[in-house]
């Protein structure tokens, strides 16, 4: 979809959609085409339940001139007006048009007084929300009735300073093809997407300047990295660590590191899952996915900071070689881990992972991404990630982060009696807790044991968030690439000089 910004014109026609204050007040562009029209707008907002709430959408049908469609974008107040509102509003018009079949549309963007917002930098994320509501995964289908193809190929937003919103559009598009990355990881078939894959397509990111090593299973072995390796050992596809590096903050800033979970495809080993969903474990990676995606973002707009991504990637599959329940793994750290459930294999690729870029590159800071546990979904539904984390300053940054770009974040207890839960008779620890109770809680606790100290830890399970059922204003149903603006606006606003 091709986006542009215009000056007003003289005249709109065609599919036009125009912004309303709340308590039905009119912004100047939908105040003029009220009047041309003999009060139209008035009476349609009469005749409907529509009062310029938040999100709230309208559309009134051949009742100004050239106007074919005419939709009313609500705003809620202006003094509350924020860039996510303005991002929802783009993907509810990119939304609507494509279900009409339009080919074209244009928003209209008036600035609404007390907003602390300029009509550039509203019109910007009006364009940015359309882009990221465009996204389809559908390289795979060979049929498709018109009806069920994306019609939208044009979207003009008229602004009164077009060079401001240019602007202002410039500095977010670069959110769009790391977020499109990320949901193309998360969507791809398990057939496509295995470790040596997700590898290769992380090499892609040398041309934006970020250095990427991969590490291989001989390496890892080196390394001691018994717990990421038992995992795998049960795929003949071979497991994979990536190192994404983007270096360009101040030489004595130490790094932060953005750690993935990667399991292309979870069977859950021996201890297998059950078949129905099951097909639902391509998006395992999720965590993995946003860490990529968010280093390609960091590295498009040149973000000034030191970050390491780390991504560990494997298969969790039942093979005659696989892992067992009641096997003992050595990790990096050289502390032991009984394997109780082969199916909470992402704490064992993680806690390697974590102790590998602590012990290379000595971060400051360390936030985690993992779809680690059904136990969050019951906890938090699909409206919150899990935050867990010892340090209350990267806790605050986080949830700050979260809350600016729409992926919220939920800070969950950590404690000496719910790490008990993980002691384990014949080594260090096991792989689980006791029972079902707080498994989200006693997953993080394992993670928790290969923080070293000093360094600041955060871990956001990511389960309910990675995938979405319905989709939301932005969001296609699907891939959801969750955590990649979080991870950036993380960087931006904390560890960028």
């Amino acid at each position: 979809m091709r986006v542009e910004f215009v000056a007003f014109p003289k005249a709109f026609a065609g599919n036009v959609a125009v912004l309303v204050a709340a308590d039905k007040q009119l912004l100047a562009t939908a105040q003029a085409l009220d009047g041309e029209t003999g009060k139209a707008v008035t009476r349609a907002i009469g005749a409907s339940r529509f009062t310029g709430a938040k999100n709230q959408t309208l559309t009134v049908l051949g009742q100004s001139g050239d106007i074919a469609r005419l939709m009313l974008l609500g705003i809620g107040k202006p003094a509350e007006l924020d860039a996510r509102t303005c991002e929802s509003l783009g993907g509810l018009v990119c939304a609507d048009a494509n279900a009409a079949g339009q080919k074209a549309a244009t928003v209209v963007v008036d600035a609404p007084k007390g907003s602390t917002l300029s009509a550039g930098v509203i019109a910007a994320h009006v364009a940015l929300g359309a882009q990221l509501r465009s996204y389809r995964f559908d390289k795979y289908k060979t049929k498709q009735k018109p009806e069920q193809k994306p019609s939208l190929a044009r979207l003009t937003i008229a602004v009164a300073d077009p060079a401001e919103a240019k602007a202002a559009y410039a500095e977010v598009e670069p959110t769009i093809d790391a977020v499109f990355l990320a949901r193309d990881l998360v969507s791809e078939p398990p057939n496509v997407l295995y470790p040596a894959e997700f590898a290769q397509r992380a090499r892609a990111l040398t041309k934006l300047g970020v250095k990427v090593e991969i590490l291989g299973e001989a390496e890892m072995k080196k390394l001691g990295m018994g717990a990421l390796l038992g995992v795998g050992q049960g795929s003949v596809r071979e497991s994979q660590l990536v190192i994404m590096r983007w270096m360009n903050g101040r030489k004595t800033q130490k790094p932060i590191a953005l750690i993935g979970k990667g399991v292309c495809f979870d069977t859950g080993g021996i201890s297998i899952k059950p078949a129905g969903g099951m097909e639902d474990m391509k998006w395992d990676m999720a965590g993995a996915g946003a860490v990529y995606g968010a280093m390609h973002l960091l590295a498009g707009r040149k973000a000034r900071a030191n970050v390491i991504g780390i991504c560990a990637i494997v298969e969790n599959m039942p093979d005659g070689n696989a892992q067992r329940p009641g096997d003992v793994v050595t990790t990096m750290s050289g502390q032991t881990v009984e394997v109780i459930n082969t199916d909470a294999e992402g704490r064992l690729i993680l806690c390697d992972a974590m102790w590998y870029v602590q012990e290379k590159y000595k971060p400051q800071a360390m936030v985690e991404l993992s779809t680690l546990t059904g136990a969050i979904i019951v906890a938090l539904g699909h409206e919150r990630a899990g935050l867990f984390s010892n340090d209350t300053l990267l806790s605050n940054k986080l949830r700050a982060a979260g809350a600016m770009v729409g992926e919220k974040l939920w800070r969950m207890p950590l404690g000496p009696k719910y790490d008990k839960l993980i002691d384990s008779e014949i080594a260090d620890m096991r792989n689980v807790g006791g029972g079902r109770d707080g498994g989200s809680i006693t997953a993080a606790q394992f993670l928790q044991r290969f923080v070293q100290d000093g360094v600041a830890w955060a871990h956001l399970d990511i389960a309910g968030m990675a995938w979405s059922g319905k989709g939301d204003n932005t969001t296609p149903k699907g891939a959801t690439a969750f955590g990649v603006r979080l991870l950036d606006r993380l960087v931006e606003d904390n560890y960028e000089k």
